[in-house]
């Protein structure tokens, strides 16, 4: 697939996808193996020529849900879809037009628009709220380039950051164990809604091996879910008396239908939804044109608690623990979280921050990210 994601057009390229799902990180060691002979018949004097288009797969995604959930399961919402660039654009209007709800698109693009579900926007956030302002919405919805990491907004026009959207689509899916990155938000150990939640490496193929870990445990409801939104199933899942089919790679469509039948389902505004979740709030920024070695040499210069407390310690106090599955996470006394890692598919570091009310965190991410600029220098 070739594909327009939520990094700059000009870094985007190829994905790989198994007839069961994402590769994983076995399948890349085979595939870097693999010598593979290119028919020069393919390229024109214009270029790489692309085969007809195939749309076998987008029938049967947009069969996935329409199958599996009834027709007016979502009759008298008000659903804003903000389609920029993004390719599943036009499936969104279909799948939740054809369960009931009222749809009105917006924000058509003819040009790649870089929309990072991790890292929204400042004109994403003006836009979805003056939509709902004046449009009256329940929800809005988008997703990335690829469609596969959803943006899911409240009533308000106010964006949910994918961590958070996650842990309410596994409420409502009644999950029986969750696996999720480390960098997420920490609301969903607090809530204690799940018996079984598993933290790994940043990444869909660790969320994936997890998944697969707990399903060989004997899980029933074994879901996923990834910063950027992204929500994965790896068990066969019965809502409304149907069978929905696992499906262990990123999907936009289900936490944003999860989410929307919570609201329904608790008769709340998805704004009340949040309110009653543990007050643990989380933001993300990053350096952007950032070597990935020069990611590695600011982490190296924290390998010791006392020169994290150095660069750190006047913000945030004194250090609790760390935790180096994925870069460095580093709890500080007051239950505050600093996280630095190099990105994995850009050359960008990245910085996430967690902390016990919204003006707080920001406040870290704005201090994290000045310590951080002084030390790229």
């Amino acid at each position: 697939m070739v594909t327009g994601s939520h990094i700059p057009a000009d870094r985007n390229g190829i994905k790989f996808n198994k007839p069961t799902g994402e590769i994983l990180k076995f399948d890349e060691e085979r595939i870097r193996e693999q010598v593979v002979e290119i028919d020069d018949s393919i390229f024109t004097d214009a270029g790489f020529a692309l085969p007809e288009e195939n749309i076998d797969a987008r029938i049967d995604y947009v069969r996935r849900y329409l199958r599996a959930f009834p027709s007016d399961c979502l009759r008298g919402k008000n659903v804003g879809i903000y389609q920029h660039s993004a390719v599943g654009r036009d499936v969104l209007i279909e799948i939740f037009s054809g369960l009931g709800a009222n749809v009105t698109p917006l924000g058509f693009s003819d040009v790649f628009v870089p929309v990072d579900t991790e890292a929204i926007r400042a004109e994403d956030h003006a836009l979805a709220k003056e939509w709902s302002a004046e449009n009256g919405f329940d929800v809005i919805l988008s997703t990335d380039g690829d469609s596969d990491r959803p943006l899911i907004s409240d009533e308000n026009g106010v964006w949910l950051r994918g961590d958070v959207a996650g842990v309410l689509a596994a409420k409502y899916l009644a999950a029986d164990s969750v696996s999720t990155p480390v960098s997420c938000n920490t609301a969903l150990e607090k809530s204690e809604w799940f018996e079984d939640i598993r933290r790994t490496k940043i990444g869909s193929p660790f969320v994936i091996a997890s998944m697969i870990e707990a399903s060989f445990a004997g899980k029933q409801a074994v879901v996923g879910y990834e910063a950027n939104g992204g929500f994965l199933t790896n068990s066969d899942l019965i809502v409304f008396g149907n069978e929905l089919r696992a499906l262990p790679t990123r999907d936009a469509v289900l936490p944003v239908l999860a989410i929307i039948l919570l609201s329904i389902r608790e008769q709340k505004p998805i704004s009340a939804l949040l309110a009653e979740l543990p007050k643990r709030f989380t933001a993300s920024d990053r350096i952007q044109d950032f070597p990935t070695e020069e990611s590695t040499k600011i982490l190296a210069a924290f390998e010791e608690i006392a020169a994290i407390e150095d660069a750190f310690g006047e913000a945030f106090g004194k250090v609790a623990s760390i935790d180096r599955t994925d870069g460095l996470r580093v709890t500080f006394e007051s239950a505050e979280v600093l996280h630095m890692r190099p990105s994995g598919n850009a050359p960008e570091f990245r910085c996430y921050n967690e902390a016990d009310s919204e003006e707080r965190v920001l406040d870290m991410q704005k201090i994290s990210m000045e310590i951080l600029l002084k030390l790229k220098g």
